[in-house]
């Protein structure tokens, strides 16, 4: 899809998967290496016995479908040639605060007097500038400062990270996304564009529901252990199985299903069968019922506690109910279903090893997925470059003529048929940066997220939730009934007007419909459809229907979430809602921009399983070299302490404190004052602090309580230590640092008033990028849409209304 185009990747462990996935979309993706190469290429997992620059399994994971070059920046030819490089260019990533690009004496300027055309991404901590713009921070620090940290985690123990670090593979995939938006809006403006991607905000993202949750409901949602908080019902999800956990909802949606299971294993009695389960579904928190949340979740657990999870897994794919294991690493590379769907790719290891890795997080009808070349050695490809420099570059760009100051995806229309969280999400990428995007819903099909919380006031409502709202700016709403006769010709009128349809019904749905590819095309020749869903279009799991805290379990975040000692704490509610959108609004623009180009639409089927498990990729790796299965640890890390959630002064406050090196260290010790503890001979390297991280935690912790976060946060940061607040919704509110990046935007809606969305995870130099407008009322644009998008005649829109297809 993205063929003719050419990316520099100047990023370290900071980013690189983006550049990745540009290159598995078909970019010609250059990593950029002074002589000494990248400090990525040192970032743990090791791989034993591996030479020096292959010797990273991050960096093995994170760098296919790249060549490297190394430059010199002492060198005069070796600059001359990353100037070549620059003008040959259309994406230039880099990482900050290192800068490396500074190392040959470039900034955006010079970037953009040498290439008027370059879209140009630095990814940061916090954002390229503002108060915090020069804060250290690491994985813990940027996940507390974003917000999800507060959210994870059990009352009465320290606020929780997700183990395994996920901050910069969040930040990269968003900086693909972030690019491509860029790169629309430079051809419409036809000047290079700057990005200004901050990993904070990014991380607040992965907060869903709750990034909004004070300013709208009036209180914060708070760490409760594995529980889905919808803002109505907290409920329980985890429960020990044999040899294990499971995910499960304990509601009738499983007790139905599993009725006849649990009468047989003495469960539940023969008068089970005679229990309108809905209906107790309904009452599970009034107090005379005699199925209260609490009796349902101990039924579900004797329930579960009798049987394995393979064997729990099976028996809900052949029962329609969602039973959904927390998989471990080696259970992942055991599972069927990704074997069927060939996902596992092969990957060479410089030891000679065969392991499989996370493989295409797509399956494009027109232009697959591939991975080329594995990760490349230092230098491998430099004199294949610098022969290419010399000759000229074939142009299949075919950019059109600049038309101002049009929005990048202005002109593109969308039929969003999608609902709950990843489909709206991506759809809404699309929206906020000038598409039409219809979103396609009605009262009978009703989205989930409408009932949940937060809602405005704590005044629940159909048109009075965040949850929804927050993954809907910028769209317009059609109420259609699908079910209701006539209604589907309604739909094939909105998909014949669209240039995208976007779907997330289970599969089969949309054939049953008939909407399904081989339909919509003879609608509309180059459409885009993509279908979006837990386990794909395909596989002896596609029909294994859920949510994202499903996927999170079966995707193994669970099994690396939560303290060592004690059952896993799943990352707050969805979490694969928070990553699959990522890879597929990147996807959008780049089948957008591969169809400006050729005519060419596809199908598209997007597997949120297969797109997450990338952000386990060098963990899985780690898992078939070494045989070592990630697990959970806490906030600490495999290779560097102290790094902690430490309390302060003030109820449930926290400041996380994460060390990386020796340096640090020291400069903590000076802050503490060099306590006599902290001299200890054994504690000046990493191995010894790691052997005694409780004894150093206990004297990290006598300082902070004694100080409130925010203060304890500016000393630490003062003297280069990295540190951060561990914050909650209240607190990116009031962040300055938001403040400063007008992350939070206003806009007035239908019902609630005006109330805040939260913004972007970027800015665009010299564009307003941002929610557009509010989330839409259910329903609210049905009739002007029937009129400018179907054509339907008052009359006409009159008798859809009396017939009941308009709801």
């Amino acid at each position: 899809m993205l063929s003719p185009y050419r990316v520099l990747d100047l990023t370290d462990h900071r980013g690189e998967i983006g550049p990745m996935l540009l290159g598995d979309l078909g970019a010609d993706v250059i990593r950029v290496e002074t002589p000494e190469g990248s400090a990525a290429r040192r970032r743990g997992p090791v791989l034993d016995g591996a030479p020096a620059d292959l010797s990273s399994l991050q960096f093995i994971a994170f760098n296919r479908n790249k060549r490297s070059i190394a430059l010199d920046p002492e060198a005069a030819a070796d600059c001359e040639a990353l100037h070549d490089l620059v003008r040959s260019a259309d994406f230039v990533f880099e990482a900050s605060p290192n800068r490396p690009l500074a190392r040959y004496g470039i900034d955006f300027e010079e970037l953009r007097q040498l290439n008027s055309r370059l879209v140009y991404v630095r990814l940061s901590p916090f954002g390229d500038s503002g108060p915090y713009s020069g804060y250290q921070a690491d994985d813990l620090v940027i996940a507390a400062m974003g917000g999800p940290v507060s959210l994870q985690g059990f009352s009465g123990r320290p606020p929780l990270r997700v183990s395994t670090p996920q901050v910069w593979r969040h930040a990269g995939v968003e900086s693909a996304a972030a690019a491509l938006a860029a790169h629309a809006r430079m051809q419409k403006t036809g000047s290079a564009q700057f990005v200004d991607l901050s990993a904070q905000s990014v991380m607040t993202w992965t907060m869903l529901n709750s990034m909004s949750a004070h300013a709208i409901q009036g209180f914060d949602f708070q760490r409760d252990g594995s529980r889905v908080n919808t803002g109505t019902v907290a409920y329980p999800i985890l429960y020990r199985c044999l040899g294990g956990y499971i995910v499960v909802l304990p509601t009738a949606s499983v007790i139905v299903p599993c009725l006849e299971w649990m009468i047989a294993d003495g469960v539940l009695d023969e008068t089970a069968r005679d229990v309108d389960w809905q209906a107790a579904d309904l009452r599970i928190l009034e107090p005379d019922t005699p199925y209260t949340l609490d009796k349902l979740s101990d039924l579900i657990q004797q329930f579960v506690s009798k049987h394995t999870k393979k064997e729990l897994l099976e028996f809900g794919m052949a029962n329609a109910t969602t039973l959904a294991p927390v998989n471990t690493i080696p259970e992942l590379l055991a599972l069927d279903h990704l074997g069927a769907r060939d996902y596992w790719s092969p990957r060479d290891l410089p030891t000679g090893q065969t392991v499989r890795s996370p493989g295409p997080w797509a399956k494009p009808s027109r232009r697959p997925l591939s991975a080329r070349r594995g990760a490349p050695a230092l230098n491998e490809h430099g004199e294949e470059i610098r022969d290419e420099l010399k000759q000229p570059r074939e142009d299949a760009r075919a950019y059109p003529a600049p038309v101002g100051e049009e929005l990048p995806f202005e002109g593109i229309k969308v039929a969003d048929f999608s609902w709950v969280g990843v489909g709206p999400i991506s759809a809404k990428y699309l929206a906020d940066h000038g598409a039409d995007v219809v979103r396609v819903e009605s009262e009978s099909r009703l989205d989930v997220l409408r009932l949940g919380g937060p809602h405005k006031d704590g005044v629940p409502g159909l048109n009075r939730s965040q949850f929804y709202g927050d993954f809907n700016t910028s769209k317009r709403s059609l109420g259609l009934s699908l079910k209701a006769p006539g209604a589907v010709e309604i739909a094939r009128k909105m998909i014949a007007w669209s240039d995208v349809f976007i779907e997330s019904f289970a599969p089969g749905a949309v054939e049953r419909l008939g909407l399904s590819y081989e339909e919509v095309r003879k609608l509309n020749p180059n459409i885009i459809m993509l279908s979006t869903c837990l386990m794909g279009q395909t596989g002896p799991a596609s029909g294994f229907a859920g949510y994202g805290y499903h996927a999170g379990a079966m995707a193994g975040f669970y099994e690396v979430t939560g303290w060592p000692d004690e059952e896993p704490c799943g990352p707050w509610i969805a979490y694969t809602d928070t990553i699959a959108p990522r890879f597929i609004s990147t996807l959008l623009a780049a089948a957008l921009d591969h169809r400006r180009r050729t005519g060419e639409g596809q199908y598209i089927d997007v597997a949120q399983l297969e797109a997450s498990l990338h952000f386990l990729a060098p963990e899985i790796l780690d898992c078939e070299a070494n045989g070592f299965a990630a697990t959970r640890l806490g906030n600490r890390a495999r290779d560097a302490a102290p790094q902690g959630c430490y309390p302060c002064a003030g109820d449930d406050q926290w400041c996380a404190i994460a060390i990386d090196d020796d340096d640090q260290w020291q400069a903590l010790r000076r802050v503490l004052g060099d306590p006599e503890w902290a001299c200890a001979e054994g504690l000046a390297t990493v191995a010894g602090r790691l052997a005694q991280h409780d004894e150093i935690d206990a004297g990290i912790g006598e300082w902070t309580r004694s100080r409130d976060p925010r203060s304890a946060m500016q000393e630490l940061q003062s003297a280069g230590v990295p540190a951060g607040v561990v914050q909650r919704s209240q607190d990116l509110h009031e962040d300055p640092q938001y403040q400063h990046r007008q992350f939070y935007r206003d806009h007035e809606h239908l019902e609630m008033g005006r109330v805040g969305y939260a913004g972007h995870q970027y800015k665009i130099r010299d564009y307003d990028n941002g929610p557009r407008s509010a989330a839409p009322c259910l329903a609210q644009h049905s009739i002007e849409v029937l009129c400018e998008c179907v054509g339907m005649s008052e009359e006409e829109i009159g008798e859809a209304y009396a017939a009941g297809l308009i709801a």
